[in-house]
């Protein structure tokens, strides 16, 4: 939506803009010099590395990944995981009880436990059969208790990214904000939406550094948006909800772009390898498009399929009860020894 027509404030419950964020001692006192006599936050004096508050606004780790990314510290809101950001973003522009959100499913099902934790309608609107959103059905659907439609891009748990141009027509027709889940962007060859945020006053982008990081472990998720957006995301966000140990290990993997570029390199030429493998197999019936470090895939009969793999050790996603998805199974790409292992079970189990 185009700025002159976008006005956060509409959106805004109106208790959020009343409030008055909490001021945490940090928050207050910003600077972390060495040479300063620390007495304003009840903590511990004895040195350990842990005995301080971490910084509530994580500057740190922030400088590095708005230089990566091409934006500014004011256009970032650090999460634990990604899921602490949407609940964030549920709490501040959805009145309980009496506001919507629309969902593409089938999606990642934390956007309807968020939902239902909030008390929010979820309105429902299905992919079509090439997993892609129905434009005029979601537009049909909104309506001026509409606040949030969650697009996720590479999508989980189908693989395949969102057309650009379906996304655009979206972003310039939907009345409130549009949250682009980029969990898996690293994986594709897609350019990420961050590049748009200057267009779109009504978009925020989230990603993770759970995936093509590998850091999972550690609950670091990322938003941005815009400045007015973040602000108001700070405002009832936990002061410490990023500790200490979290920020100095994202720190430290964020800065080895190399390692991080190497590692995605190897898990896409084992998607390859795996995706050609794949086909050798008889009870697969289709073979998705992916542009995540995951495939899908339909089989004969997941349910069976999944439980002789379980009897040999092997894990994969049963999302048969999923709409549009009966009797598919999504396979992570594992190292080199676990993804053949998975094929040689494969070509075992089908010829039983």
């Amino acid at each position: 939506m185009k700025k002159d027509k976008f006005n956060i404030n509409t959106l805004i419950r109106d208790n959020i803009k009343r409030m008055k964020p909490y001021a945490s001692a940090r928050s207050e006192f910003k600077s972390m010099d060495a040479n300063m006599i620390y007495l304003d936050a009840n903590e511990n004096p004895f040195e350990n590395g842990l005995n301080r508050y971490p910084d509530p606004q994580q500057i740190s780790l922030k400088s590095v990944l708005a230089e990566q990314k091409g934006v500014q510290i004011e256009n970032i809101l650090l999460g634990n995981g990604s899921d602490e950001i949407l609940d964030l973003i549920f709490r501040v522009f959805c009145e309980p009880a009496k506001d919507n959100v629309i969902t593409l499913p089938p999606t990642f099902g934390i956007y309807d436990v968020l939902a239902n934790t909030n008390n929010i309608e979820n309105r429902k609107i299905l992919l079509n059969d090439d997993f892609q959103p129905r434009i005029d059905a979601i537009l049909a659907e909104a309506d001026t208790n509409s606040k949030l439609l969650f697009i996720c891009s590479p999508n989980n748990p189908t693989g395949n990214t969102i057309d650009n141009k379906s996304i655009t027509k979206l972003l310039n027709s939907f009345n409130g904000l549009i949250i682009i889940d980029e969990a898996y962007i690293d994986f594709s060859q897609q350019e990420s939406w961050i590049s748009k945020l200057n267009d779109y006053p009504n978009l925020i982008i989230t990603q993770t550094l759970s995936k093509a990081y590998g850091l999972a472990g550690i609950r670091l998720g990322i938003c941005y948006a815009s400045k007015e957006i973040i602000v108001v995301l700070n405002k009832i966000k936990l002061p410490y909800n990023i500790n200490e140990l979290t920020q100095k290990r994202a720190l430290d993997k964020v800065l080895k772009t190399k390692e991080i570029k190497n590692e995605i390199a190897s898990i896409l030429n084992e998607k390859r390898i795996l995706l050609k493998e794949l086909l050798k197999v008889s009870f697969i019936q289709k073979i998705y498009p992916t542009d995540a470090n995951f495939i899908l895939i339909k089989v004969d009969n997941a349910n069976k399929r999944y439980q002789q793999l379980i009897e040999k050790g092997i894990v994969l996603r049963n999302r048969t009860t999923q709409s549009l998805l009966e009797n598919c199974l999504r396979i992570t790409i594992g190292t080199k020894d676990e993804n053949e292992k998975l094929i040689k079970t494969f070509l075992l189990i089908s010829k039983c």
